[in-house]
């Protein structure tokens, strides 16, 4: 388990290398499709420098933000808190900013740059339905997150994903309606605009696919290392099987989430079953994280 947490730091810097130069080549793809050229790479390594730079101090506020999350009042979610400051006692981990989102569904995520600025948030919905060893499993998952140093990379690609799927749109609707100043020029001079252009606008267009898909390496393995890491530190296996099998079992889906920071919820929090949605086919598909029952079966055999 200890590799596995040391491989996935390596490859959480992979990642947000990755991130950052996606970013780069679809401005860079954009900017050289409006006739920007040279300055335009160089423009745009400075607007994916400066996005990650941002999206390192405050993607943990949009993704608390999107989620209408708001501080949990220490008196009234006492038991919540006693059970964090508890956890992080014994994890050696200090303790993390606690949010509440009001919704009915049981779920919860973690956040923020590094342990020393890391947040919890859970839902009205778990604390009522959990119980105290359920909730503890829950916690234990969250807090083996900020442990595993796997928030970071999770809560960048939050921004970064949206990121790539703002600026694509964006430019693509602007290319469709002006005809693309670089395609004009080209083919008067006898450029290079068809081989380029190609190239140019099929990184628009699967841009958002690919941040799609580097959202998924983000999340699905280190979900699994979460829960072993969070029997680790509770040493009470039954009580995050149980809350697994109580979220299986739960259909209420978030209302205060987005594809865009479900990789981040202890479950993904978009329909699977028809029931829930019409797109439950095409969230199976794009699943950021393991099916629960493979899960609550790993945690069984420890």
């Amino acid at each position: 388990m200890y590799d596995q947490v040391a491989q996935n730091k390596r490859r959480s810097a992979a990642l947000i290398a990755v991130f950052v130069l996606l970013v780069a080549a679809v401005i860079s793809a954009m900017l050289y499709l409006v006739n920007l050229g040279i300055i335009g790479v160089i423009v745009a390594v400075v607007i994916a420098g400066g996005s990650a730079f941002v999206s390192y101090w405050k993607s943990d506020a949009v993704a608390l933000r999107m989620s209408r999350a708001v501080p949990a009042d220490p008196t009234e979610y006492a038991r919540l808190h006693n059970l964090v400051e508890g956890l992080c006692i014994a994890s050696g981990l200090p303790k993390p900013r606690i949010y509440i989102v009001e919704d009915e569904a049981p779920n919860a995520f973690a956040t923020g740059r590094n342990p020393q600025h890391a947040a919890i948030a859970v839902t009205t919905g778990l604390l009522a339905k959990m119980n105290r060893v359920e909730l503890e499993g829950v916690l234990a998952h969250e807090l083996s997150h900020v442990k595993n140093d796997d928030i970071l990379v999770s809560t960048l690609a939050v921004t970064m994903v949206g990121l790539l799927a703002i600026i694509s749109d964006v430019f693509i609707r602007m290319m469709w309606f002006n005809g693309g100043r670089r395609g004009r020029n080209d083919r008067d001079g006898g450029g290079s605009f068809p081989f380029l252009a190609v190239i140019g606008f099929a990184l628009l267009l699967v841009a958002p696919l690919l941040g799609k898909l580097l959202q998924l390496a983000v999340s699905r393995r280190r979900e699994s290392l979460a829960d072993v890491s969070a029997i680790e530190m509770t040493r009470y296996p039954p009580g995050l099987i149980s809350a697994l099998e109580k979220l299986r079992d739960d259909t209420t889906v978030v209302s205060a989430s987005s594809r865009a920071t479900s990789h981040l919820w202890i479950e993904a929090p978009v329909a699977r079953v028809e029931e829930e949605g019409r797109l439950s086919k095409w969230n199976r598909m794009f699943d950021t994280h393991p099916p629960i029952e493979e899960r609550i079966a790993a945690l069984q055999e420890l």
